[in-house]
């Protein structure tokens, strides 16, 4: 991949039960050569079967709050008493070798990092329906009904703020969202902006045939 020119980060969100965890997951199995996933740090334990480096990059407290004096992070929160952020060199590092990075992060920690990355591309992903995200939330049969209606009601908030997303991509079949997140980061690459050194290249290219030389 280090041939290849940079690689673009794509920020995904969505509702809690809009299947972002298995999207992403079949995009990183189906196109392995092209993606990565970024990992975030956390101050909490490792659980069972986590490893270092490829689930979580495993924190205490001060290496946690040195990494953000030094800025390392894109963003950064704190969940249930333990600390969660984006490191900057994971991402950076893997962009640079040519990867598009995949960032699976809730609404507003994709905010902050479009502020720090204002290149990055923000996709927001929905059930076609909300009787669909309703029904989804239902079939897990982990969650009381307070809960599920306390998860719609953060969809709810959360709906207010999809119009600062770039996409919106319907989760209605695994499969067809997998291929039109694929599609749209596809489409990203033909823009200008990601194109200077080929654009450099035409206009050097065609120097010579300037008018009046």
């Amino acid at each position: 991949m280090s041939d290849q020119k940079r690689g673009i980060l794509t920020i995904i969100s969505g509702f809690s039960g809009a299947g972002k965890g298995t999207v992403v997951g079949r995009l990183l199995e189906k196109y392995p050569e092209r993606y990565k996933l970024s990992i975030s740090a956390t101050t909490r334990s490792p659980r069972n079967g986590e490893e270092h480096g490829v689930h979580y990059f495993f924190k205490s407290d001060e290496e946690f709050q040195q990494m953000i004096e030094n800025d390392a992070f894109l963003e950064y929160a704190q969940y249930v008493e333990h600390s969660y952020g984006t490191p900057r060199q994971y991402v950076e590092e893997n962009l640079a070798a040519g990867y598009d990075v995949i960032l699976e992060i809730e609404q507003q920690g994709a905010f902050a990092v479009k502020k720090a990355v204002p290149e990055a591309i923000l996709i927001f992903l929905t059930p076609p329906t909300i009787e669909e995200l309703e029904r989804r939330l239902r079939n897990r049969k982990t969650e009381s009904d307070d809960v599920i209606a306390s998860r719609l009601a953060q969809a709810c908030a959360e709906a207010a703020h999809v119009d600062q997303y770039d996409y919106i991509v319907i989760n209605d079949e695994v499969e067809h969202c997998v291929d039109a997140v694929n599609r749209l980061i596809e489409t990203e690459h033909q823009r200008t902006q990601f194109n200077g050194a080929k654009i450099q290249e035409l206009q050097r290219d065609l120097q010579p045939y300037r008018k009046g030389e």
